[in-house]
C-alpha cells in the first residue's frame, strides 16, 4: 500500500516548520509567564490586602465605639479604601474563575482563615471585599486593587495575535530569503533537463549559494560546450561519409554489374546514408517552445495528406476525437518530425501477418493534455521491453523488426516533445497491434494579432 505526500513546495514546508516552532515558542512563553510573573503579582496583592484587613481590624479594636464613626468616615475619604458594617441581606459577587484571582484568593485565606469571604463586588461598590471581625461586629473592607498592570482576556488576544502575526511574517521572510536562490536554482535546472540553456544564475547571496550557483553555471557552459563540440564532430563525420558515399553510387551506376547486384548495393548505402540522419537528428537539440500555440490537428492532418500520397500502398487514416481546442505549445517542426517518426516506424515494423500496413492517426483531448496516437496492428511490444526501445540504438525482436535502422527513432521523438512538457508512451493496443502516444499540454488558443 502507497501512501501519497502531500504535495507542499519547499517554501510551504519550511514556512509551515518555522511557523509551528514559532508558535510553539510562543505557547512556551505564555506558560513561563504564567508561572513566573502571575504567582507572584498575586501573591503581592494578597498581601496588601492582608495588611489593610489586619491594620483595619487592630485600629477598630483598640478604638472606642464613638470613635469607630469618625474611622469609618476617615476611610471612606480615602480613594482606594473603603469600610462598611457587614449586614444579614448584603448583596455579594463571589470573585471570578481565573487563575490570577483564585490566587489572590488562596493567599488571603492562608493567612486570614480558610472561612474568609472574598467578594468582587458588595451590592453596587466594585472591588476587592473582604469581611472580617472586630470587637464582635462584622466588617467588610473594600479595596481597588493596582489593575494597571493585569491583562485581560480580550488584550491578550490581541497580544498573543499581535505576536503570533509578527511570527508567521518573520516565517515568511526568512524563508523566501532562503528559499528565492533554491528556487531559481529548480527552474534553471528544469530548464536544463527540457535541452534548454537557462541564464546564468547570480553568484551572490550566501557563502553556500553563491559556490552553488557558480558551480551550476559552469555546469551549464561545460555542457554547451560539449552539446557544441559534439554537433561540430557529427557535422563533420556527416560530410566525410556522406561524400564517399555519393561518390560510391556513381561508380556502381558507371560499373558493369547486374541489375540484382547495383540494387541490393544501393539499398546498402541508402541505409548507411538514412543512420547517419537518424545521428544528425538525434543530436540535434530540440527547439525552444513558441510563444504562439499552433492547432496539432491542423498540422498532423497535412502531414497524413502528404504521407497519404507518397505511400498510396499504406493504409493511413486519420481522424479527430477532441472535445474543445487542440492547441499545444511544440514548435510546428519538432512535431511534425515526431509524427513522421512515427508514422514510419508504424509503416516498417507495424505490418500485419499478410504484409498490409493498417496504421491510424489519432488526435483526442482529455481534461487538460493531447494525446495524438499512431496505431498499427502489427506484432506489437512486449510491456518488458518498452522500456529498453526507448533508448538510444535499442531495437525489439525480428518479430517486430523486420526493417532496418539504428534505433533512434523513438529516442529522437522523445528529445524532440521534452521541451514542451510532452512525453512519448507506447501501449498495447486492444485486438493487437501498438500505439504510439505523443502525451502533450493542452493550451489555450492565442488571442489574434489585430
Amino acid at each position: 500500500m502507497t501512501t501519497s505526500e502531500p504535495r507542499l513546495g519547499l517554501f510551504a514546508r519550511t514556512f509551515l516548520l518555522l511557523a509551528l516552532l514559532m508558535l510553539a515558542s510562543l505557547g512556551a512563553w505564555l506558560h513561563v509567564f504564567y508561572t513566573l510573573e502571575l504567582e507572584p503579582r498575586a501573591e503581592r496583592a494578597a498581601t496588601q490586602v492582608i495588611r489593610s484587613v489586619e491594620l483595619s481590624r487592630t485600629a477598630l479594636t483598640t478604638i472606642s465605639n464613638d470613635q469607630r464613626a469618625a474611622l469609618i468616615r476617615a476611610l471612606d475619604d480615602q480613594p482606594d479604601v473603603r469600610l462598611r458594617l457587614a449586614e444579614a441581606n448584603d448583596t455579594v459577587i463571589e470573585l471570578p474563575k481565573e487563575q490570577y484571582w483564585q490566587a489572590v484568593l488562596a493567599q488571603i485565606r492562608l493567612k486570614l482563615g480558610k472561612q474568609t469571604q472574598v467578594a468582587a463586588a458588595l451590592g453596587q461598590e466594585a472591588g476587592l471585599w473582604v469581611r472580617f471581625q472586630a470587637s464582635s461586629q462584622d466588617y467588610w473592607l473594600g479595596l481597588d486593587i493596582d489593575r494597571a498592570n493585569l491583562a485581560t482576556g480580550p488584550e491578550w488576544v490581541s497580544w498573543v495575535a499581535a505576536a503570533a502575526l509578527l511570527s508567521l511574517i518573520g516565517a515568511a521572510v526568512a524563508v523566501g530569503y532562503m528559499n528565492r536562490p533554491l528556487a531559481r536554482l529548480a527552474r534553471a535546472a528544469q530548464q536544463l533537463s527540457r535541452g534548454q540553456t537557462p541564464n546564468p544564475l547570480p553568484e551572490t547571496g550566501a557563502i553556500e549559494i553563491r559556490e552553488l550557483n557558480a558551480s551550476f553555471n559552469r555546469m551549464v557552459t561545460e555542457l554547451e560546450n560539449a552539446q557544441n563540440d559534439r554537433n561540430l564532430m557529427l557535422a563533420g563525420i556527416s560530410h566525410d561519409l556522406r561524400t564517399p558515399l555519393a561518390r560510391m553510387r556513381l561508380e556502381i551506376e558507371m560499373s558493369t554489374m547486374t541489375e540484382e547486384q547495383r540494387w541490393a548495393i544501393d539499398q546498402d548505402l541508402s541505409q548507411v546514408d538514412r543512420t547517419i540522419g537518424q545521428l544528425m537528428e538525434y543530436a540535434r537539440p530540440a527547439r525552444k517552445p513558441p510563444s504562439r500555440p499552433i492547432n496539432l490537428v491542423d498540422v498532423a492532418q497535412d502531414i497524413v495528406h502528404q504521407e497519404q500520397s507518397h505511400q498510396s500502398q499504406v493504409g493511413l487514416t486519420f481522424s479527430v476525437k477532441a472535445r474543445g481546442g487542440t492547441y499545444c505549445l511544440i514548435d510546428q517542426q519538432d512535431f511534425s518530425r515526431c509524427l513522421l517518426n512515427l508514422i514510419e516506424n508504424a509503416r516498417r515494423y507495424g505490418a500485419t501477418k499478410e504484409g498490409d500496413s493498417i496504421i491510424e492517426v489519432v488526435v483526442q483531448t482529455r481534461n487538460n493534455r493531447l494525446y495524438v496516437d499512431v496505431r498499427d496492428r502489427g506484432p506489437g511490444i512486449a510491456p518488458e521491453d518498452i522500456a529498453r526501445l526507448m533508448r538510444p540504438f535499442s531495437r525489439g525482436d525480428a518479430a517486430r523488426t523486420g526493417g532496418t535502422g539504428a534505433g533512434l527513432g523513438l529516442s529522437i521523438v522523445e528529445r524532440l516533445v521534452s521541451p514542451a512538457a510532452g512525453r512519448l508512451r507506447l501501449l498495447q493496443r486492444e485486438g493487437g497491434g501498438l500505439t504510439a502516444r505523443l502525451d502533450l499540454p493542452r493550451t489555450r488558443r492565442a488571442p489574434q494579432k489585430k
